[in-house]
């Protein structure tokens, strides 16, 4: 069985891009992770980034996720869409089994679903939909990475879906284990050392500082970090460095 007390699963989004224009340097960050929550077209991404991405992270072993959002390419999926529980469900599915088709050709398949943005903070309450995503999730036969503590969680576990619990290693923390929104001061954390720091303490001592100095617990097997945050690759970068100089192996949840 895995330690988890010295094993961490790192991740990070990618396949952000849309044509031409490009968000990140996929290719650098992958030999960084273990895990890719690639984007499926919904909020960022189109077929032939997704083509090339899950072939990238075939060629490095690095486990592919599907990073599924709401249906909202001007927003970047972080705008909540009043969504019925059939039309996520099938929206969901619709993205999972598209990235699959590509994972496959790459000679690897997606391993588990995260959602993105606003679908993720919503989920983390709103009960009708998370269990629209659980169930999008439990017919694609695969595993869920979400917030600890969230409805999205819990319905997953009751629907015996497997589960990752993740940390964020650059998203500031509410006292109560909830993210800062992203409108709100602190909500990022930039700073390359000091994410390395968080990113290093969630996988030794399983807690996250918040905004507030609330020490919070965490069960993450999983830390997440951005590509589309300012100096994501140095940071990608800076938190890989801290975890193999503390000793913590680098390894997929899934």
């Amino acid at each position: 069985m895995t330690d988890h007390a010295t094993t961490i699963d790192l991740n990070v989004d990618l396949g952000e891009g849309f044509g031409r224009w490009s968000i990140a340097d996929d290719a650098a960050l992958l030999d960084l992770v273990s895990s890719a929550n690639v984007a499926c077209g919904f909020h960022a991404g189109d077929p032939s980034i997704m083509r090339r991405t899950c072939g990238a992270a075939a060629e490095r072993g690095v486990r592919i996720g599907a990073h599924v959002a709401y249906r909202d390419l001007a927003g970047f999926g972080r705008r909540f869409v009043d969504a019925g529980y059939a039309e996520l469900r099938d929206d969901v599915l619709y993205q999972v089994g598209a990235l699959d088709a590509f994972a496959r050709v790459a000679g690897t398949q997606v391993s588990y679903v995260k959602p993105h943005g606003a679908l993720y903070n919503t989920i983390v309450h709103h009960e009708e939909q998370a269990r629209a995503v659980v169930d999008a999730v439990a017919e694609a036969g695969l595993a869920l990475v979400g917030l600890p503590g969230s409805a999205v969680l819990a319905l997953a576990v009751a629907a015996g879906v497997p589960t990752v619990p993740e940390a964020f290693g650059d998203r500031g923390y509410r006292a109560d284990g909830t993210l800062v929104p992203r409108r709100e001061p602190g909500a990022l954390v930039t700073d390359p050392a000091e994410v390395a720091s968080r990113v290093r303490r969630l996988a030794r001592e399983h807690t996250v500082l918040a905004v507030d100095g609330t020490v919070v617990s965490s069960p993450a097997r999983s830390v997440c970090l951005h590509s589309d945050s300012p100096g994501a690759l140095a940071t990608v970068a800076a938190a890989r460095a801290a975890l193999d100089a503390a000793g913590v192996a680098v390894l997929p949840a899934v």
